[in-house]
């Protein structure tokens, strides 16, 4: 028998009953909702269709899981999810107040009349000032940060160095006073810069920075007196040093290309520098750590495998113009099967250790 929807009323209608649509038994006499209601056929039907599509949801679940796997593209490398990723580290403290002074003293150093309101982003207290001369008459050619301290209550104290091209101070000719005036070589210049920094981020990395006032000019830093190396004394190159020999062929590879495995001790990967700046290179000098009076005849053999030696040699480099360039390689070398291999290209020299100071003992009192 067929059941189908239709307007309820709060009575049977004996017609509807009589005309077969509908069994008087089956006739849903409850509340309207809505104005329409449903018979109990109808209703039977619904709930065998809501337990299929339970069912449907419950068997697509998996599936639906690895078709997500599958659609992970394969550079991805990792089904990790992103929320499991390591943020980066953040930025070492006094970049953002070095980069900042850098930025201001570039602007301050140009800057000419009515370059206030420019400057004032970086100081506030510029559009007070008075600037002579013409905008970018000084022009700054080349600037680094050489000294960055903090100081309580987030304020900072940073010194760059600027490489300054300025103009010479006459005309070329009492004459012609309006002609251009020739500029002067460019020479490097230092100033100190106080910065107030403004709020924090979670890493402690500031929002913000403001200068306090303008640039101090002031005097080059110091230079610093160079640690003794733990190296012996740099000696000339011998061709029948087998160090020399090792350090040449691998060098050659690393600066003018060629192929660096064979030279490496096996484990250590290292990479040429791409594109090739040489096209050769040659030893010239080599100093060796740990050597004792046998220094002159040590480079002529090979030791025991596993023995490890620490050298500084300086290169001359030859680029595509034929000109050498001296550069200087702290490497480190392992002996194995009869030959050295290079198994570190240090960071930097090897300091010779500090002597330990001899103590002396304290008469105890009786």
């Amino acid at each position: 028998m067929s059941r189908r929807w239709r307007r309820s009323e709060r009575a049977v209608d004996p017609e509807w009953a009589d005309e077969g649509v509908v069994g008087e038994a089956e006739w849903d006499a409850s509340p309207v909702v809505g104005g329409w209601s449903m018979t109990s056929g109808a209703a039977a039907n619904r709930a065998a269709l809501a337990r299929w599509a339970a069912w449907a949801v419950i068997v697509a679940g998996p599936l639906l899981g690895v078709g997500a796997l599958l659609a992970i593209p394969a550079s991805a490398g990792s089904t990790v999810p992103s929320a499991a990723v390591q943020p980066s580290a953040p930025a070492p403290a006094g970049t953002g107040p070095a980069g900042f002074a850098e930025l201001f003293v570039t602007q301050y150093v140009s800057a000419g009349e009515g370059d206030q309101s420019a400057l004032a982003a970086f100081w506030p207290g510029a559009r007070s000032v008075t600037f002579e001369g013409a905008p970018g008459r000084r022009q700054v050619t080349q600037i680094a940060t050489v000294r960055t301290i903090p100081l309580s209550g987030g304020l900072w104290s940073v010194t760059v160095g600027a490489r300054v091209i300025e103009p010479d101070a006459h005309p070329a000719s009492t004459s012609d006073a309006a002609a251009p005036r020739a500029a002067a070589g460019p020479e490097v210049r230092y100033f100190q810069v106080a910065l107030a920094s403004s709020g924090e981020s979670a890493a402690g990395v500031p929002f913000g920075y403001a200068a306090l006032a303008a640039p101090a000019e002031v005097a080059a830093p110091g230079q610093a007196a160079a640690p003794q190396l733990e190296y012996g004394v740099m000696k000339s190159a011998a061709a029948t040093d087998v160090r020399v020999q090792t350090v040449g062929q691998f060098l050659t590879a690393y600066l003018a290309g060629g192929d660096l495995t064979r030279f490496l001790t096996p484990g250590v990967q290292m990479t040429g520098i791409t594109p090739a700046p040489y096209t050769a290179v040659a030893v010239d000098q080599v100093a060796a750590a740990g050597l004792g009076s046998d220094a002159d005849t040590a480079g002529s053999r090979v030791p025991d495998d596993g023995t490890r030696q620490d050298v500084l040699v300086t290169v001359r480099a030859t680029g595509g113009d034929g000109i050498r360039t001296p550069l200087s390689y702290a490497l480190s070398l392992t002996a194995r099967a009869g030959r050295w291999e290079i198994t570190a290209l240090n960071a930097a020299p090897v300091p010779a250790l500090a002597p330990v100071p001899t103590t002396v003992p304290s008469s105890s009192a009786r």
